[in-house]
Order: C-alpha cells, then sequence, then structure tokens
C-alpha cells in the first residue's frame, strides 16, 4: 500500500542501522541468515529479544537483521530478487524479506519467490491466517507470502459525547451505528467526520454486502463497483457520511482527520487506533476520552469487514540457505513471538487465535475483532495501476455530489478494467 496502516507507533530509529544487530556468533560452522525488515516493523527490544533466543535455539545460524525504509523499496526487493551474483548493490543478497501484503502479488508476476506451500500447510497453520493477509500472498494456488502482522481502522469515538446523547454501549451493527450517529449529529457536534474519498472504509461496506471493487473472470480482471451488491455498500457509506462535514472531494488525509477529530466537535471518526497519539498531542483535554470499537457490520453477530494491511514474509528463490530462511520465518510468525511482536508494537496477530495476546488494550482488541473479517485489495500485480490514479475516489465524490449511483459507478468500473490491463513497468 502506499500509505502505510502500520504506522500505528514510532520507534527510535537511531538504534539500528544496515548492519547486522547482533554480534554473529563465533566457532563450528554457522551459517548467516540475512533477514530485511521495514524500519518501524519492529523495537528494537524485540529485535534482540528475537535474535538471542533464535540463535541459542538454532546453534547452526546467525541473524544479520538489516533495516530498510519502505520509501524505495519496491525496485531493491526486485534488485535482490533477480541478482544472481549474490550481492544486492552493496549489500548481502537477503534470505528473508518483510514485504507489504498487497505487495507480493507485484513480486510474484516478476518471479523470484520461493514457494512455501508445503511449510505453509504442515507446519505453520495456514487455514487459521487473518484472510486479509494470507489471500494476497498467495497466488494460483501457492503461497509465497506468510503472515506477520496486520493493522485496520476501527471507529474512535468520544465516549463523553456518547454519553450526553445517552448512547449507553457502542453500537454493534450498521443501522444501530447511523441511529446512534443521527443522535451525536446535533447540538454543533459532528456525529461522524468520514471524508468523501475514505475508498478503503468503502470496500468494507462493499465486502459486507458481497460485492467487490474488482473480480477475476477467465483469467482477466474487470472492475465490479456496479454490481448491485457493491452499489448497497456506496448507498450506505454515503448515509453514514451525510451525518457530519467531511468533504466530499477529499480523502481522510485532506485535511488530516486527526486535526478535525482534535477539534473537539466530532463524536467519531474511522481510523487505525494509533492516530489517537496524534490526536492527543494536538489536544491533550480529550485524555481519557476516547474509546474505540469495530466497525459494526450488518448484524450482530460479527463486525464489519475492513481493509487489512500489514506485513509478509517472503523468501527468496536465489536465497543460499532454504532451510535458514524457512527457520525464520517459521519463528517470527509463530504463536510465541508472533504475539511478542503484537504485545509490543500494538499490531493485531496474524491468527485470530492469538488476539488474546492484545486483549487488555481496548484499541487493539477492536482492530483484532474486525481483522478477522478483514480482507485486501483484488489480489493482482495491476491492482497498483488503479491505486496510483484511483477512479474509486472520483465516483464516490460524484455520488455524493448527487450523481446517479449506477451511472457513476458504471463508468468507475469501466476505467478500473481499463486499467487492470495496463501491464506494470
Amino acid at each position: 500500500m502506499r500509505r502505510r496502516l502500520l504506522a500505528l507507533v514510532c520507534v527510535s530509529a537511531s538504534l539500528l542501522t544496515g548492519c547486522g544487530l547482533m554480534p554473529q556468533g563465533g566457532g563450528g560452522a554457522r551459517r548467516t541468515v540475512t533477514v530485511w525488515l521495514m524500519k518501524d516493523s519492529a523495537s528494537p527490544a524485540f529485535l534482540r529479544r528475537f535474535t538471542e533466543d533464535f540463535e541459542r535455539t538454532h546453534t547452526d545460524l546467525d541473524l544479520d537483521v538489516r533495516i530498510q525504509e519502505w520509501t524505495g523499496i519496491g525496485p531493491k526487493v526486485q534488485a535482490a530478487l533477480k541478482s544472481e551474483a549474490g550481492k544486492a548493490g552493496e549489500e548481502d543478497l537477503p534470505d528473508v524479506i518483510e514485504v507489504g501484503n498487497t505487495q507480493v502479488p507485484q513480486y510474484v508476476d516478476r518471479g523470484g519467490l520461493l514457494d512455501l506451500t508445503l511449510e505453509s500447510m504442515r507446519d505453520w497453520g495456514s487455514d487459521d491466517w487473518l484472510p486479509g493477509l494470507a489471500e494476497p500472498g498467495r497466488q494460483r494456488g501457492t503461497q509465497y507470502g506468510i503472515p506477520w502482522y496486520a493493522a485496520n481502522r476501527v471507529v474512535i469515538y468520544r465516549k463523553d459525547l456518547f454519553a450526553e446523547a445517552g448512547i449507553t454501549k457502542p453500537p454493534r451493527t450498521r443501522d444501530a451505528w447511523l441511529d446512534a450517529t443521527e443522535k451525536l449529529d446535533s447540538g454543533g457536534n459532528q456525529g461522524i467526520y468520514l471524508a468523501g474519498q475514505d475508498w478503503y472504509t468503502l470496500s468494507g461496506f462493499i465486502w459486507d454486502e458481497g460485492g467487490d471493487l474488482a473480480r477475476e473472470d477467465d483469467g482477466a480482471w474487470k472492475g465490479t463497483l456496479d454490481t448491485p451488491a457493491a452499489l448497497r455498500g456506496m448507498d450506505f457509506y454515503r448515509r453514514l457520511q451525510a451525518l457530519g462535514d467531511g468533504p466530499a472531494d477529499a480523502d481522510e488525509e485532506h485535511p488530516p482527520q486527526a486535526g478535525v477529530f482534535a477539534g473537539g466537535k466530532v463524536a467519531q471518526i474511522i481510523a487505525v487506533p494509533g492516530l489517537v497519539r496524534a490526536v492527543l498531542e494536538t489536544n491533550p483535554d480529550l485524555e481519557g476520552k476516547l474509546g474505540f470499537f469495530p466497525v459494526p457490520g450488518p448484524t450482530a453477530d460479527k463486525p464489519g469487514a475492513v481493509f487489512t494491511g500489514g506485513s509478509d514474509l517472503v523468501v527468496p528463490q536465489n536465497t543460499d540457505d532454504r532451510a535458514g530462511a524457512v527457520a525464520v520465518v517459521g519463528a517470527l510468525t509463530g504463536a510465541r513471538w508472533d504475539s511478542d511482536l503484537a504485545r509490543t508494537m500494538d499490531y493485531v496477530p496474524n491468527k485470530a487465535e492469538l488476539a488474546r495476546a492484545v486483549s487488555g488494550e481496548e484499541g487493539v482488541a477492536a482492530m483484532a475483532a474486525g481483522a478477522a473479517q478483514g480482507r485486501a485489495t483484488p489480489s493482482t500485480p495491476e491492482w497498483a495501476v488503479v491505486e496510483a490514479d484511483n477512479p474509486i475516489k472520483t465516483y464516490m465524490t460524484e455520488v455524493l455530489a448527487g450523481t446517479d449511483p449506477e451511472t457513476a459507478a458504471g463508468r468507475a468500473s469501466r476505467r478500473i478494467t481499463e486499467q487492470l490491463q495496463i501491464p506494470l513497468a
């Protein structure tokens, strides 16, 4: 994803560099496994704990963890996957790479990733992975990306404004959510601040109705915003968005919704829990007044669908130590260390059954509940073309401005279909 939902926390960048994290073990025939992880995905303390334990329990392996920047990572990973000379630029070739979950199809399309289907089915419990992480890592029945951690949107709300409106508990269904939001949209307050082009949030409403942004048919992808199910999702978005003053022609970053929420006149926003930090920095008076609940679904038995961002771990085909790479992936994504990472970084673990690890944090617990219903963008490498010049945003603005939804959806769907036929450069 262009914008990382994963920016939930900020950790110091001064403790990790491109050098190995821990001194390599000496003596014997120890082998070094080089791991590329992304900046701020794991804290220095977590990486120290993991490295020390891994090297203690794998007496033939040393870890060389190298921290990468998200900016420009795509071409760097591609160069590493294509390299045959044992070097990727000035760095040793990685044996394990962290990639964004929605980036996996692009790397699979260009070749160079190791098939990890056997390990995922036999040892790693692939049936229990969060679908929003697992599905992008799977192409044509083959598992290349192994889910590591996730993050997704929840509803962040003002507990005091809910109480003043007589709302004693968060809504659990869409209808109850609309009713509560209408009550909150009074007395100079906005019931919800929802920007008109927040297409990630719209995606969840569409999925809840059984629709999709695009679907594959006989090997060809086409836009599907004009299906009845997708139109129902857009209609719910329109009704909810009308209970506030969010701009119809901008997304949630223009202006940043954290600043709007901090202004004190908004009852709810839809965002990752970590956004609260920015809100409180702007308005410390809101300390203790903010709560979280999962985006409600059509019925009370489960939360609504949400877009799931996160990271998968992949192994390049050109690794010279498959066994070592698989050992690292298995350890990092296993229950012990995946739970540790989730607690440390306020992430969602890669399996719903591990959500108990974050049950003590209200925001993360709400996020984990929603992640069980999470999805990702269409699993095709050409989806990056759609996001680069996004017709979904234009469609949303048109509908909110009064254009006939079917007409606007048909136009956007045709544009998405055209974009999905454009090969990535």
